[in-house]
């Protein structure tokens, strides 16, 4: 059984009846006996702690410096509604937030809390006890119990070394032959800014990006998207006698899907001796059967 604050400024109110009767003894003993009544009552209408059941979320690791949410669900098997709070406590170094929840579940429900945890030191966070705390009707005196709910959080060294990571792995694909087009060149466009790592050329830094940000911004460049393609096609007869699909249609017939793929418009003009003949190219937004239906 607990006491709360309710009861003690209870208390401190039965002062004054007993210092103005004229029977203080008897003033005392009959407050004193409805005060521990009141708080037997309360009591017992509180709901049962033990009766509660506490799944913490799987094992979980992080970087020293990360924050990690740690969730931990609470069912309610009992036949009372459960009011009260509960303390989810972990080591002072995982400075944990908030230390206490407030709790409402009815009978046989569930609810889940979440407590941040904040490292402050590498290795493995164990969870201490989790306390729950029933409080009845009246707010005078309520119920509490521990119970013990095995919970770890890994705490790795912290990855300083992370913006170095885009430069490294560029390298890595440069030796694979698989680097993509980051730098500008030709056939390039500009793309998006990022951080300088070192082993960047000092050339693609933005020093107008770079005073707005007061850090060293690099550009970073992409293959040109959004262009306009016009396919040029000779539609004359070659040699009389020879029908059928004419060969020279044959490439060109496959270029626009694989053009579309880059995000650019692709149209075709058939020249002859005659009036040439014009099909506009659908743009990039448009659907790809349209590209097809050119091909």
């Amino acid at each position: 059984m607990i006491l709360t604050g309710r009861t003690g400024l209870l208390a401190l109110i039965c002062v004054l009846p007993i210092a103005l009767s004229p029977w203080p003894a008897r003033a005392f003993v009959m407050l004193l006996v409805a005060l521990a009544v009141a708080v037997t009552v309360d009591t017992l209408l509180a709901a049962s702690t033990r009766k509660l059941r506490f799944t913490r979320s799987p094992y979980t690791s992080a970087r020293l410096g990360q924050p990690v949410d740690a969730s931990l669900l609470l069912c309610n098997g009992g036949r009372r509604r459960f009011r009260g709070q509960v303390r989810d406590a972990w080591p002072p170094s995982a400075r944990a937030q908030p230390h206490t929840h407030d709790v409402d579940v009815a009978a046989g429900q569930r609810q889940q809390v979440h407590t941040a945890l904040r490292p402050v030191r590498r290795g493995d966070q164990r969870a201490a006890m989790v306390t729950a705390r029933s409080i009845g009707p009246l707010g005078l005196a309520g119920r509490q119990s521990s119970q013990s709910v095995p919970g770890l959080v890994r705490v790795l060294p912290p990855f300083l070394s992370r913006k170095h990571l885009p430069s490294r792995l560029a390298k890595l694909r440069e030796i694979d032959g698989l680097l993509p087009t980051l730098i500008r060149g030709q056939g390039t466009e500009f793309d998006s800014l990022r951080e300088y790592v070192v082993g960047d050329d000092v050339r693609s830094i933005d020093w107008r990006a770079s005073a707005r940000r007061a850090d060293v911004m690099v550009r970073t460049w992409r293959p040109e998207r959004d262009r306009r393609v016009v396919i040029v096609l000779d539609t004359g007869r070659m040699a009389a006698g020879r029908v059928g699909v004419d060969p020279t249609a044959a490439d060109p017939a496959g270029w626009p899907p694989a053009i579309c793929r880059c995000r650019t418009a692709v149209g075709g003009t058939g020249v002859t001796s005659r009036r040439p003949c014009r099909l506009p190219g659908p743009r990039p937004d448009q659907p790809r059967r349209r590209v097809w239906r050119l091909a």
